[in-house]
């Protein structure tokens, strides 16, 4: 069976791992921590990056940060996954969806400026499979209505806009280091980005329970205490040495994803022209990261059919997002603004191929053949 996916692994991971087992710090913001947090830092030349236990523990710190409150609103895709929309409703906010860019699976940014209202508080976007909506336009939008804008990146570490990092445009980014994902800690794990510098100083309370504690150990108070909420955002140690095993490969990794959906792409190409199925989209504004590879189907039927199909043939696919605006939470939680003329129809005929660090040339093909013989029985 060829695995729909395989959490990345180098051979370096093992060394900082194991020299962390042996070490006397394995609790949160020990040496690979610090280490990780400033390559990130740099590389995605940020104001402020920290280590987090995923991505969702990111997103509850965002909305603790800019202070959602009961009442508020939030505006954001419903074909998402539910951490997007859970870190604001724990907070009290009211989840306000509207439709998708069939093109890209993102949030329509055209539909947005009709669903603020008074109680808007932040537009979340994000970043489906490492592409972006024309963000110009939203951030225009934030701007001038004086509305936070954050990016659920969890999908597009080394994703670009206009040769911007994805992540880096709003007032804070999130990412996810699951292992799904491009570049994992072990399992788990996530960054916050801080790109506002007025948010700086409480997210590092935020992430230490609501404490000064931070402040306290770079020697500029001389006592720490309670200050504010918070809980407990620290990643282990281990996570951070394996994650850093993974940030000196940064290239190589990069390079054997892009090399594996580019072939996907290159193979598949001559049956999407056949009109079988749609390819995914890249914008010429986007520099994407290969996280999925996915192909958009007739419908949800033939969709059930094609998996099955794979699975029979020994590949493992998977369909990903069923939208939340349709879900009992997202019904009791959330509200759709406008038209669902996308995002319901648009996902019931995504499926994701396999896709990761060190999928073989052999199996590409292998899985394009399978492809081939499903749509010849049609």
């Amino acid at each position: 069976m060829i695995s729909f996916n395989k959490p990345c692994n180098t051979n370096n991971e093992e060394q900082y791992v194991l020299k962390t087992l042996k070490s006397s710090k394995m609790s949160g913001d020990g040496h690979y921590s610090k280490k990780c947090e400033t390559w990130f830092k740099n590389y995605l030349k940020t104001k402020k990056t920290l280590l987090t236990p995923s991505c969702t523990a990111a997103l509850e710190m965002s909305a603790m940060l800019i202070n959602i409150k009961e009442g508020d609103e939030v505006i954001m895709s419903s074909y998402t996954f539910v951490s997007t929309a859970n870190a604001f409703v724990l907070r009290g906010a009211k989840i306000v969806f509207i439709d998708i860019n069939p093109k890209t699976m993102n949030i329509d940014e055209d539909l947005i400026e009709k669903a603020i209202t008074s109680k808007t508080k932040a537009i979340v976007l994000v970043h489906y499979a490492g592409v972006s909506c024309d963000i110009d336009k939203v951030v225009e939008i934030t701007k001038r209505r004086k509305i936070y804008l954050i990016e659920d990146a969890a999908q597009a570490m080394e994703g670009y806009y206009k040769n911007k990092a994805l992540g880096t445009f709003g007032d804070i980014g999130t990412f996810s280091f699951h292992e799904t994902k491009n570049y994992t800690s072990g399992g788990e794990g996530g960054l916050l980005i801080i790109n506002n510098n007025k948010l700086v100083k409480r997210a590092e309370i935020i992430r230490e329970k609501g404490t000064n504690r931070t402040q306290f150990f770079r020697g500029e108070i001389d006592k720490y205490s309670w200050v504010d909420l918070g809980s407990s955002y620290l990643p282990s140690e281990l996570q951070s040495a394996y994650l850093w095993g993974q940030l000196e490969n940064v290239e190589l990794i990069r390079k054997n994803r892009l090399d594996s959906w580019n072939l996907y792409y290159e193979l598949l190409k001559p049956l999407s022209n056949k009109n079988l199925f749609e390819l995914p989209f890249i914008p010429d504004y986007s520099n994407h990261n290969a996280h999925i590879f996915y192909l958009k189907l007739k419908n949800i039927k033939q969709r059930t059919k094609f998996i099955n199909y794979l699975r029979e043939n020994d590949v493992y696919s998977v369909f990903h997002y069923i939208p939340l605006h349709s879900s009992i939470a997202g019904l009791k939680f959330g509200k759709f603004h406008g038209n669902d003329n996308f995002t319901t129809i648009e996902s019931e005929k995504l499926v994701r191929l396999p896709m990761y660090y060190g999928l073989k040339e052999e199996e590409i093909r292998y899985i394009v053949e399978v492809i081939k013989k499903f749509f010849t029985q049609l």
